[in-house]
């Protein structure tokens, strides 16, 4: 699917605390165009991973709407949403989630498997990734058995399995050392630039961030601040 153009109208989240609502993120208005290369930055507690999940449909807004390509995300059946997330919407996790008891190449693979991607072009494809990660050579290796970079490589590769419009990911670096996080954000972008998708990444990392042509900063749950580069 092509990368599709999100725009925020007014989107607000909470929760129930003590019988009234604990906003999370307070009436953010913008737009994301499709291919566009983002960060979002800000301190801990701020709404970073929040936004990520209202942005790949994984939440709904309290109050406002999300709309892709012009058309609100709540007109959406939830068979539609979930199909959206499964075809459109990468997500690179900070914590990996690889499934324990499949192999790297399995982890790849399922979700070109749930897509309806036929047995022989989904496992080619997971080891045509696999290399392009630089880790064919431990396809059959279980997480456990994989370095932290390792892990992060191939919860890449899940990520864009089914070449998604739009990548998501969360702290992607944030255990990994400079070289480390270099190679990362490099096949990151290669994903991107390959599948022509809109890429937007949550940093504590100024490193990381510097490397995005557009940057939100979200303080208690606001953009204060929606600067792209020249």
């Amino acid at each position: 699917m092509s990368a599709p153009t999100i725009d925020l109208v007014g989107v607000s989240k909470s929760y129930e605390g003590f019988g009234e609502p604990v906003f999370v993120l307070r009436n953010l208005v913008g737009s994301i165009p499709g291919g566009e290369y983002v960060s979002i930055e800000g301190p801990s507690g701020c709404g970073k991973t929040t936004l990520l999940n209202l942005l790949g449909l994984l939440d709904v807004p309290s109050e406002g709407e999300i709309r892709w390509d012009g058309r609100p995300v709540a007109a959406r059946t939830e068979r539609e949403r979930a199909r959206l997330r499964l075809t459109s919407v990468g997500f690179i996790f900070q914590r990996f989630y690889l499934l324990p008891t499949l192999t790297a190449i399995e982890n790849v693979a399922l979700p070109m498997r749930a897509a309806g991607v036929a047995r022989p072009e989904r496992e080619e494809r997971a080891h045509e990734l696999l290399r392009e990660m630089g880790i064919d050579h431990r396809a059959n290796a279980l997480p456990h058995q994989l370095s932290g970079g390792e892990e992060q490589r191939v919860a890449i590769a899940r990520a864009v399995a089914n070449e998604p419009g739009l990548v998501l990911a969360d702290e992607p670096t944030g255990e990994l050392d400079r070289a480390a996080t270099d190679v990362v954000l490099t096949l990151l972008e290669a994903a991107r630039a390959r599948a022509k998708a809109t890429l937007v990444v949550v940093t504590h990392n100024p490193l990381v961030a510097a490397r995005a042509q557009r940057h939100l900063r979200l303080e208690d749950g606001r953009i204060v601040a929606d600067r792209t580069e020249a």
